[in-house]
């Protein structure tokens, strides 16, 4: 009966992906996603290894953690393995939100498959921090300190939240355990939105880089689509493994190999460096209220960009000039990146002033894709119904 099991997964999983429709003309572009799919599985079983030996306990933890660097036979390898497939799953995740902004493969009839890559990408930002603080070294004490401290600009409730996050008035072990079990629990959460794009990507199958959504163009996924997420994953691996062996430290932050010490503030505190833009926004703003508004909104914002154009996906492209198609694109990467920068500098001058000149601009320029959008919508739609009445004209005459 196993036997019998087996097989029928494995002929689903088969035929899944050789019926799996796939517009033609795809480009190395669309290995993004497959490739953060890779990281996440990295991050899995490698996590569950580590989960062996870590103690979730403020006393232990930090210790633990050098036990199975120091002790525990290739312990150093999943430590490094689980820290780093995590810099590369944000790497991927990020240069596939940045692939679908730019061919505005977040159009219909993609919005349901955008939208749920959304909400994987707010999720694994919170599985990310979780499992940043577990470690208990300095960066990941003060770290948790300062994010958790944000609730408390919530009215009348805020610093009540605050102290039942943390189980008490202050971070302690009850604060630690809460972040190892939710850390876990997250993290199934994020395998079940996974699971969810993907079967809502094939179900409408892949966008295409001309912007062009024809049914009748879908071609079943075939060993040349294979080839190039292969290459892909070669190039990716190479560069995983390099980091891996050579340069494990590249990505961290050095003042986590600290125990964490409550009497002892860091001079710089920093998040993780796919935190830095969110973490840039957040301060640029004065007001603490507002500033943790504003750093949602830097995220929840993406799940309106599918509202700027209900139109198919090919009509965006009538009545735009090639820069009208990527001024969106230009001002969000341009503003994105100098974030990134600016949050990982000292909070002071001119540091400070450039976050918010860019925080400016990362809002602005959503607002003006959707006054391109309208724009277009307005040209399509007149487009749209001078040629199908000239249609109805010829129709007519042929039946006469």
């Amino acid at each position: 009966m196993m036997k019998t099991l087996k097989f029928t997964w494995w002929n689903i999983t088969i035929s899944h992906l050789k019926n799996y429709p796939t517009l033609l003309g795809l480009n190395y572009n669309w290995s993004f996603g497959a490739l953060t799919g890779v990281f996440l599985v990295l991050q899995l079983v490698s996590g569950i290894f580590l989960s062996f030996h870590y103690i979730p306990e403020i006393d232990y933890a930090f210790e633990s953690v050098e036990y199975i660097m120091r002790e525990v036979n290739y312990g150093w390898l999943m430590r490094y393995t689980h820290a780093n497939s995590a810099s590369f799953f944000f790497i991927f995740m990020y240069l596939h939100i940045f692939r679908a902004i730019f061919y505005k493969s977040y159009m219909r009839p993609h919005h349901r498959v955008w939208n749920s890559g959304v909400f994987i990408l707010i999720i694994s930002i919170v599985v990310a921090f979780i499992g940043y603080v577990l470690p208990w070294g300095q960066m990941s004490f003060w770290g948790a300190t300062v994010i958790t401290n944000l609730l408390s600009a919530i009215p009348i409730i805020g610093q009540d939240l605050v102290h039942w996050i943390w189980g008490g008035q202050t971070i302690n072990k009850a604060t630690l355990t809460r972040f190892y079990a939710l850390h876990y629990l997250l993290a199934i959460l994020l395998c079940i939105l996974v699971l969810i794009h993907l079967s809502l990507l094939h179900e409408v199958g892949s966008s295409n880089p001309i912007g062009i959504y024809l049914q009748k163009d879908n071609d079943p996924f075939n060993r040349l689509f294979g080839y190039k997420d292969f290459y892909s994953l070669m190039l990716a691996m190479l560069c995983f493994i390099y980091i891996l062996f050579f340069q494990p430290d590249l990505l961290g932050h050095p003042d986590n190999y600290i125990k964490a010490d409550p009497l002892s503030t860091p001079a710089h505190i920093v998040p993780e460096w796919y935190f830095l833009p969110f973490y840039a926004i957040l301060r640029s703003i004065d007001s603490k209220f507002w500033g943790v508004i504003f750093m949602l909104l830097s995220i929840l914002i993406l799940l309106f960009l599918p509202l700027c154009n209900r139109t198919v996906k090919n009509s965006t492209f009538i009545g735009s000039t090639e820069y009208e198609k990527h001024i969106f694109f230009y001002l969000f990467s341009v503003s994105i990146i100098t974030l990134w920068f600016v949050g990982g500098l000292p909070a002071e001058y001119p540091y400070i002033q450039y976050g918010k000149f860019f925080t400016k601009v990362y809002f602005v320029s959503f607002l003006i894709n959707f006054l391109i959008a309208r724009r277009e919508n307005t040209i399509t739609l007149k487009l749209f119904h001078f040629f199908e009445g000239r249609r109805l004209k010829k129709s007519r005459r042929s039946v006469w």
